[in-house]
C-alpha cells in the first residue's frame, strides 16, 4: 500500500510540475501573441513551434536563474504580460512594433507618452484577463531546485551555475541561427525588414525582435573602402570647386517639415463635407503660381519623425541603415556635412526651430554638428497659441516671420522648422479643438479629427505664403510632411475602398508612405507638378530651384536621382517607373552606399 501510495504521490508531483513546465510557456506564447493578432491565423505551424521553443529555453533560464518552477512561470507570464501590453499600445501609436533600436528613443517616447489614448481594446482586455488567469494558477507548482535533498546545496548552486550558462549560450545559438538565410528559407519566415510589422505578425513578434538584432550595427557595403569613396566623390568635388565661395542676392530659404501633414486622398476616395485642404489642392493642381509640386517619399511612417529630417538635411537614405534605427541617436556623434553646413559655408544664418522639447530625438545635440548656429525650442516661444497640447502651426509661423522681421537686410537666413500640432494621437477631445470635417459614409472620429488638423495646417500655410509674397527680399519656401499618420487614421480609408490593411499589393503599401511636397517662391519660377521623389534627394533639388551652387555630395545625389527618383527603405524607383526592394538594385546603388558609409562611419 505504501509503496502504491509514492508511486501515486510521485504521478501527482510530475503533473503538477512538468505539464505546467511543458504547457505554460506555450500558453504564455499565445497570450502574448493575441495582444495584436490571431497566430493560428498569421503563422505557420513551423514557425509557431519556432517560436514556443524560445519561450520553453526562457523558461529554462528562469529556472535556473530562480530555483523556483513557480516564480519562473510567473516571471515568464508577468514579463511578456506588460512587455505585450507595451508593444500593443506602440503598434497602436506609430503603426510599428517595439524594435531593439527603440532604447535609444525611451526618452523622446516618455515626452509624447501622456498624449495618447490608453483605452484598451476588448481583446487587450481579454488578453490581460489570460495573463492573471495563468498567473493564479501557476500557484500549482512546487519544484524548488535547491530542495532537492539528494544533492548537496553547494552542488546544486553549481549546476544552476553551470546549466545557467549552457542555456545563455543556447539562447544566442538560436538568435544566430535566425540569421542564417538556410533557416529563413527553411522555416518559410518573412525577412523584409523594411516591413517591421509583417515580420512580427508572420514570424512572431520575440521572434521578430531577435532576428532584427542582427541589424543593430551597419555593416560595411560590397567593396567598401575609404580610397574608393574619394575615388567615387573626385569628378563631384573638382566641379564643385568652381563654383564661388559665396553668393550673390542668395534667397531666403524656410523648410516647414510638418508633422504628420499628409493627404489620405492618395490611399483611395473618400467624400467630405467640404475640402480638407483647399490651398494645398490648388497647389497640386498648378493653380498656384511659382510653384513646383508633387509627391515625397518617405522611409518612415507613423513615427520617427528624426528620419526624415535625417534624410533631408544629409542627403543620405535610411536604405542603407537598419529598419526602426534613429540615427540621430545611434550615429551621429562627431559633425556631419549637411544642408545647413553648406548654406552656411555661403553666408546664410541658419536656423533650426521646433515647438516642442529640445531633448526630443537628441535635437538638442545633433543641430550643432549639422551646421545650425541657433536652435529655437518649446521655451522660446511666448505664450504660443495651441491646438490641442501643442503649439499650432500658425505659431510656428509666426515665430519665423518674427526671425525674419529682425534681421539685418539682405542677410540670407535658412529656417528649418518642424511642427508640432499635427502630433498623434488623434482619438481625444480638446476645448480649444473643434473638428469640422466629416467623412461621408464612415464613423471614425480619428479619420475625422486628423482631417480638420489638416485644413488647420492648410490655412496656417497660406497665411505663410501670403506674407512671404509681399516680400522684397527673395524666399522660397518648401512644404512637406514628415510621415504619414498610424493605420488607426487611415484603416478608415481603406475600408471605404474596400481594402484590408494587413493585406495591402505592393502600389498600396507604396502609396503609403507618400505626403505632398510643395516648392514655392515668391519670385519668377515655372510651375511643376506631380514631382516624384525621395527625402535624400529633395535638398539638392531645392538648392537647384534656389540657383545656388550644389557641394560634391549633393551633386551625386542630382546625377543619382535622374536614374532612380526614389530611393527609400521600403523601395526603389527608376526613372521608368519600375519599383522594387532594395536589393534588387543593390548593383546601381552600391557606389550610394560606399559613399553614405564613409560619410557617416569612417570620416577622419
Amino acid at each position: 500500500m505504501k509503496k502504491q501510495t509514492d508511486i501515486r504521490s510521485r504521478v501527482i508531483w510530475g503533473i503538477r510540475n512538468f505539464l505546467p513546465m511543458l504547457l505554460f510557456p506555450v500558453a504564455n506564447f499565445y497570450l502574448f501573441e493575441a495582444y495584436i493578432h490571431n497566430p493560428f491565423k498569421d503563422m505557420k505551424i513551423q514557425i509557431q513551434f519556432l517560436n514556443i521553443a524560445l519561450f520553453e529555453l526562457l523558461m529554462l533560464l528562469f529556472l535556473m536563474l530562480l530555483g523556483s518552477l513557480r516564480w519562473s512561470l510567473r516571471l515568464q507570464s508577468a514579463f511578456f504580460m506588460f512587455i505585450g501590453l507595451a508593444n500593443y499600445y506602440v503598434l497602436e501609436f506609430r503603426s510599428a512594433p517595439i524594435m531593439p533600436w527603440d532604447i535609444y528613443s525611451f526618452g523622446t517616447a516618455m515626452s509624447v507618452a501622456g498624449n495618447f489614448d490608453y483605452t484598451p481594446e476588448k481583446q487587450t482586455v481579454f488578453v490581460m484577463a489570460g495573463f492573471v488567469l495563468l498567473l493564479i494558477i501557476e500557484q500549482i507548482p512546487n519544484l524548488s531546485l535547491n530542495k532537492l535533498s539528494v544533492f548537496p546545496k553547494k552542488a546544486i548552486y553549481a549546476a544552476r551555475a553551470v546549466l545557467a550558462g549552457v542555456c545563455v549560450c543556447m539562447l544566442f545559438g538560436f538568435t544566430h541561427m535566425l540569421w542564417q538565410e538556410s533557416m529563413i528559407i527553411k522555416f518559410g519566415m518573412y525577412d523584409k525588414l523594411f516591413t517591421p510589422t509583417v515580420i512580427s505578425k508572420r514570424d512572431g513578434t520575440a521572434v521578430g525582435f531577435l532576428m532584427e538584432l542582427q541589424y543593430i550595427t551597419v555593416d560595411k557595403p560590397s567593396n567598401y573602402s575609404d580610397d574608393l569613396a574619394q575615388q567615387i566623390l573626385e569628378p563631384f568635388r573638382e566641379q564643385a570647386a568652381e563654383n564661388p565661395e559665396t553668393v550673390q542676392n542668395a534667397p531666403n530659404i524656410i523648410v516647414i517639415m510638418n508633422e504628420a501633414f499628409s493627404d489620405p486622398a492618395v490611399l483611395g476616395d473618400f467624400e467630405t463635407n467640404e475640402d480638407y485642404m483647399p490651398f494645398v489642392h490648388s497647389i497640386l493642381n498648378g493653380e498656384v503660381a511659382n510653384t513646383a509640386s508633387g509627391w515625397l517619399n518617405v522611409s518612415v511612417l507613423g513615427g520617427n519623425t528624426a528620419n526624415t529630417e535625417f534624410e533631408f538635411l544629409t542627403g543620405n537614405t535610411m536604405a542603407f541603415l537598419p529598419q526602426g534605427s534613429v540615427p540621430y541617436q545611434q550615429y551621429l556623434k562627431e559633425e556631419q556635412p549637411s544642408l545647413a553646413s553648406h548654406l552656411k559655408s555661403l553666408g546664410y544664418r541658419t536656423i533650426a526651430m521646433h515647438p516642442y522639447n529640445s531633448t526630443g530625438w537628441d535635437r538638442n545635440k545633433v543641430y550643432p554638428l549639422l551646421g545650425f548656429d541657433e536652435m529655437y525650442f518649446i521655451r522660446d516661444y511666448s505664450n504660443p497659441e495651441k491646438i490641442r497640447k501643442y503649439v499650432s502651426d500658425r505659431a510656428c509661423y509666426d515665430k519665423i516671420i518674427e526671425l525674419y522681421e529682425e534681421k539685418s537686410k539682405n542677410e540670407p537666413f535658412f529656417v528649418f522648422n518642424v511642427t508640432m500640432q499635427n502630433h498623434s494621437s488623434y482619438s481625444e477631445e480638446f476645448d480649444n479643438f473643434t473638428p469640422d470635417i466629416t467623412v461621408t459614409d464612415s464613423k471614425s472620429k480619428t479619420l475625422n479629427n486628423y482631417l480638420s488638423l489638416m485644413k488647420l495646417s492648410d490655412e496656417a500655410l497660406e497665411y505663410l505664403f501670403d506674407y512671404f509674397s509681399s516680400v522684397d527680399e527673395d524666399t522660397i519656401i518648401v512644404f512637406f510632411g514628415d510621415h504619414q499618420p498610424t493605420n488607426s487614421v487611415v484603416s478608415n480609408v481603406w475600408k471605404l475602398n474596400g481594402k484590408n490593411g494587413n493585406e495591402l499589393s505592393d502600389e498600396d503599401e507604396a502609396k503609403r508612405y507618400k505626403v505632398p511636397l510643395i516648392l514655392w517662391t515668391n519670385f519668377d519660377t515655372d510651375i511643376t507638378t506631380n514631382t516624384e521623389t525621395s527625402t535624400n534627394f529633395l535638398a539638392a533639388k531645392l538648392l537647384e530651384r534656389c540657383g545656388l551652387p550644389l557641394y560634391d555630395y549633393s551633386m551625386y545625389l542630382n546625377k543619382l536621382s535622374e536614374n532612380y527618383p526614389v530611393v527609400t527603405a521600403l523601395r526603389v524607383q527608376d526613372s521608368n517607373g519600375k519599383s522594387m526592394e532594395l536589393k534588387s538594385f543593390m548593383g546601381e546603388l552600391n557606389n550610394y552606399a560606399i559613399l553614405q558609409y564613409n560619410r557617416l562611419f569612417d570620416q577622419d
